[in-house]
C-alpha cells in the first residue's frame, strides 16, 4: 500500500518555522544573559582615566602659547593708545587758543562790517574829505582799506591753522576709537583664556601643588602641607635676615614657622624645638611639606618639596630659594601637625 508523502515545499516550511523559532529563543536568551551581565557589572562602558598632572600641564602650556601673543598684542595696543590719547590732548590744547583767536578776529571784522552797514562808506569818506588835509587823505583811505584786508587775512590764517589741527585731531580720534575697540577685544580674549587656564589648574589633583617659584609638587596629602608649601614658595627671593619671621625677610626656622602658621599650625622659632614639635619620619617615608633638618646640632631646617629638594632660607647674603637637600648632611625629617 503506498505511503502518503508530504510535498517537498511543506517540508521546507516546517523546517523554516523550526529554525525561526530557535533563533527567537536564542535571541531572548542572549538578551537575558546580557541584562544579567550588566546588572552584575560584567559588561560596563570602558572607563576613561582622569588626565594626569603632566597631561593637564601640557594643556596649560598650550593655553599659554595662545595667551602670551594676546598679552603682548594687548600691551602694544595699550601703549599706542596711551600715546595717541596724549597727542589728541596736546592738539586740543593748541586748538582752543586758535578757536578763541579766530573768534576774536571774526568779531573785529563783524564790527567793521556793521559800522559800514549802519553809517555807509560814503559817510566815512565824506568825513575824511571834510576834515582831512590834502596830504593825509590818501593815507587815511589806504589805512581803512588795509585794516579790512589785514583782518580778513588774519581770520583766514587762523582758520586755516585751526582746520589743520582739527583734521589731525579727527584722524587721531578715529584711530583712538579703533584701538580702544581692539584693546577691549584683546582684554576679553585674555580674560577667556585666563579662565580656561584657571579651570585647568583647578582640575589638578588635590595632592598637587603648583606655584610660580617652586617646581610642581605631587603627593601632598594634607591641606596644611599644601598651604605651607604655597606660603614658603611664595617667599622665594625674600632676603635672609637673622631672627626674622617674615613677611619680608626670614631666617631658616622663621620661614618654616611662617609657612605653617599660615596653615594654622604653630611652631616655635627654633630648629631644636621644631624637631621636637613634629612627628619623626624616615627619609624613605618623607613627604612634601615635611621639615628636613641638617647637621648633628640641628642648626638648619628647610621645607621638604620631594625629589630631594626643599625651599629654605640658606644664610645671610642668600635669599629664600629652592635647592637640593644633598648639599648638607641631613639629620632627619619631621612632620608637623
Amino acid at each position: 500500500m503506498p505511503v502518503a508523502t508530504m510535498p517537498p515545499h511543506r517540508h521546507d516550511l516546517k523546517a523554516s518555522a523550526r529554525s525561526g523559532g530557535l533563533r527567537r529563543v536564542a535571541n531572548r536568551v542572549l538578551i537575558l544573559v546580557a541584562a544579567a551581565a550588566v546588572g552584575a557589572g560584567l559588561l560596563t562602558a570602558p572607563a576613561h582615566a582622569a588626565p594626569t598632572v603632566d597631561e593637564i600641564e601640557a594643556q596649560i602650556d598650550k593655553k599659554w602659547e595662545q595667551l602670551e601673543p594676546t598679552i603682548e598684542q594687548y600691551n602694544k595696543v595699550r601703549a599706542q593708545l596711551k600715546v595717541n590719547r596724549q597727542k589728541s590732548a596736546n592738539l586740543q590744547k593748541k586748538i582752543e587758543p586758535l578757536a578763541l583767536q579766530s573768534e576774536m578776529a571774526l568779531n573785529r571784522v563783524g564790527d567793521l562790517a556793521s559800522r559800514y552797514y549802519i553809517s555807509g562808506p560814503s559817510h566815512d569818506i565824506g568825513a575824511l574829505l571834510v576834515s582831512a588835509k590834502p596830504d593825509t587823505l590818501t593815507e587815511q583811505l589806504t589805512i581803512l582799506d588795509r585794516l579790512a584786508t589785514q583782518e580778513r587775512k588774519q581770520v583766514e590764517g587762523v582758520l586755516a591753522v585751526r582746520a589743520k589741527y582739527d583734521g589731525e585731531k579727527q584722524k587721531l580720534d578715529a584711530l583712538i576709537v579703533t584701538q580702544t575697540k581692539q584693546q577691549n577685544e584683546l582684554a576679553a580674549k585674555k580674560k577667556q583664556i585666563d579662565a580656561e587656564i584657571k579651570q585647568l589648574e583647578a582640575s589638578m589633583p588635590k595632592t598637587t601643588v603648583k606655584t610660580a617659584a617652586c617646581p610642581t609638587i605631587n603627593g601632598v596629602f594634607s591641606a596644611a602641607a599644601r598651604t605651607a608649601i604655597k606660603t614658603a614658595c611664595g617667599k622665594v627671593g625674600k632676603p635672609y635676615v637673622w631672627g626674622a619671621t617674615g613677611p619680608n625677610s626670614f631666617d631658616c626656622s622663621g620661614l618654616t614657622q611662617y609657612a605653617y602658621k599660615a596653615a594654622g599650625i604653630y611652631l616655635t622659632h627654633h630648629t631644636g624645638d621644631q624637631w621636637n614639635e613634629g612627628k619623626a619620619v624616615s627619609r624613605a617615608d618623607a613627604r612634601p611639606g615635611d621639615l628636613v633638618f641638617f647637621f648633628s646640632g640641628l642648626s638648619h631646617v628647610g621645607l621638604y618639596l620631594g625629589n630631594n629638594t626643599m625651599v629654605h632660607a640658606p644664610r645671610a647674603g642668600k635669599p629664600v630659594q629652592v635647592s637640593s637637600i644633598n648639599t648638607m648632611p641631613v639629620a632627619g625629617f619631621r612632620r608637623p601637625g
